[in-house]
């Protein structure tokens, strides 16, 4: 009897038995059902051969194993072969014509066998518990080989959404295809400007290719949504296209009004349903993931300009003090936080300052707008520092209670060098005075937003020409850096600047400022020439 869908002809079986009789009966009820037939008369052979067979990737299909072997019992052999990574999957099934009692197939079941035969046996018996363990090794196979599917594309959907830009997210996707197709993927994710970003070429895009491509996938895609499944052949997909002639175009999109994201495949290979499956799920992952970084980059841009908008893009012209300010966004890889600076002229004197509102991109950048805006008017009536944090301490709690931020604020009479200095959960100050070690101001006080006690401002004197360098985190912040490190590098490469602000300004972020992954606000202050006391008095 034939195995069904043809199988028996392309399995084989390892027939283990002493008696020279037995093993020439069970092989020609084997290969009368069409099974290849492997015969070995010990079970230290059937270990050998399934060795050899295990290193050139041919191993037999199932085993029948006799239980009375002279070397090793038939049990023992069973348990070696299933205690074995290798030959675990491959299906035994004992047989004896001695051990026929239900201990003995007990025994046989509990080594790992799959079934237990007792002789004399009718032929069609035989065959059809091989063709049951044979049927039940594929199914676990299959099952093994569709679960290993599955967790690649989790782990692929995982992946797609770490990508940072369109093009990392078409290398990832069709990086992931691969293992689900075993051949060629290209994954094609449209841009900014309509863009198309082809992941994982045979060879580079000409100039003339992208256009006509993208209005192929559009063209594809016009009117649906979810996932689509269509053929483009020769000439439509052109001759070499990417390594592929002709090509299966698994798209999706979630929104009309979206781009489609495209997996291609050759048209020539043929994939089964399974296949199309996984690629349609990966597809519908592809197009989340795409339309999470469109969502993501309009939000950066809309932080950045609002970010721009609010901040002062030269410094204000300050009595008895040289001024120079930097906005610098972080990577475009990277999320716009809620960074900003103030310098301010009061009846009290010069107020400058740089924050942090915790978090990123268009929320932080609001409430950075809004604290801003709190601060230059709470400073037309109070001008002292420790006050006015307490003003913003109340604000935040009051109309952003989920909010919290870090602030450091300076007010500097220009004719006295008298300074007070406040600290909410900041990065304290540089001294960066004309004569002497430039020093870490000692000040500080929790974050704003928390509703904590501020303490008193911090009183010091400001020579001629002294100055302060106030920055936020992310010019020094790095993974893996200890920030102490970060902030003593910090001081040193401020102390060893050129003179000026601009300068000072300039080397620092020639320093700290390649692939920032937070943005950053710098204020960089001295007082004029015969301003303030001189550093003797």
């Amino acid at each position: 009897m034939a195995m069904p869908l043809s199988t028996a002809r392309d399995t084989t079986v390892l027939v283990v038995d002493d008696v020279d009789a037995n093993r020439c009966a069970m092989g020609a009820v084997l290969s009368r059902a069409g099974h290849r037939v492997v015969s070995l008369s010990t079970a230290s052979a059937a270990l050998v051969e399934l060795d050899t067979r295990l290193r050139a990737g041919a191993l037999p299909d199932a085993a029948l194993v006799d239980v009375g072997l002279p070397d090793l019992d038939g049990f023992e052999l069973c348990r070696r072969i299933k205690s074995h990574p290798g030959t675990a999957p491959m299906p035994v099934v004992h047989f004896s014509a001695a051990s026929i009692t239900p201990h003995d197939r007990s025994r046989g079941l509990d080594a790992g066998a799959e079934a237990y035969l007792t002789v004399p046996v009718e032929p069609e018996e035989i065959q059809a518990v091989i063709r049951a363990a044979l049927r039940g090794a594929r199914l676990r196979h299959e099952s093994a080989a569709l679960a290993g599917r599955l967790s690649r594309l989790a782990e692929a959907t995982a992946a797609l959404h770490l990508a940072r830009c369109p093009q990392e997210l078409a290398d990832a996707a069709a990086a992931a295809a691969i293992p689900l197709t075993s051949g060629p993927v290209t994954a094609f994710v449209f841009g900014t400007n309509a863009f198309l970003h082809a992941g994982g070429v045979a060879r580079p895009a000409q100039a003339t290719e992208i256009p006509a491509l993208a209005v192929l996938l559009r063209r594809a895609m016009a009117g649906c949504t979810g996932v689509r499944s269509v053929l483009a052949p020769a000439p439509l997909w052109p001759p070499e296209l990417f390594g592929i002639e002709g090509a299966r175009l698994v798209l999706a999109r979630g929104k009309a009004d979206q781009p489609p994201v495209c997996l291609a495949v050759p048209a020539r290979l043929p994939y089964g349903q399974e296949t199309e499956e996984l690629l349609s799920r990966l597809a519908q992952s592809l197009a989340v993931a795409a339309e999470s970084l469109r969502t993501y980059a309009e939000e950066r841009h809309i932080a950045l300009t609002l970010q721009r908008s609010f901040l002062p893009q030269s410094a204000p012209r300050l009595p008895g003090a040289d001024i120079a300010l930097r906005y610098v966004p972080a990577s475009s890889r990277a999320e716009i936080g809620g960074d900003f600076y103030t310098a301010l002229n009061t009846p009290a004197g010069l107020l400058v300052g740089v924050g942090d509102v915790v978090g990123h991109s268009l929320d932080a950048a609001t409430v950075m707008v809004e604290l801003r805006h709190a601060l230059r008017a709470y400073a037309t009536d109070h001008h002292e520092p420790a006050a006015l944090v307490r003003r913003l301490d109340r604000m935040l709690q009051h109309y952003h209670p989920e909010a919290t931020a870090t602030l450091c604020l300076a007010l500097i009479d220009p004719d006295t060098g008298e300074t007070r200095i406040a600290d909410a959960g900041h990065l304290p100050p540089l001294l960066l005075p004309h004569r002497g070690e430039a020093s870490f101001i000692d000040t500080r006080g929790p974050l704003l937003g928390l509703g904590l006690r501020h303490p008193p401002s911090t009183r010091l004197q400001l020579g001629s020409c002294d100055g302060l360098l106030m920055v936020t985190d992310g010019l020094v912040e790095r993974r893996g850096t200890d920030l102490a490190d970060s902030l003593d590098d910090l001081r040193r490469t401020a102390a060893a600047a050129p003179p000026g602000t601009e300068a000072l300004c300039d080397t620092l972020l020639d320093r700290f400022g390649d692939d920032l992954e937070d943005d950053v606000a710098l204020l960089a202050l001295r007082l004029s020439a015969g301003r303030g006391p001189s550093p003797s008095a």
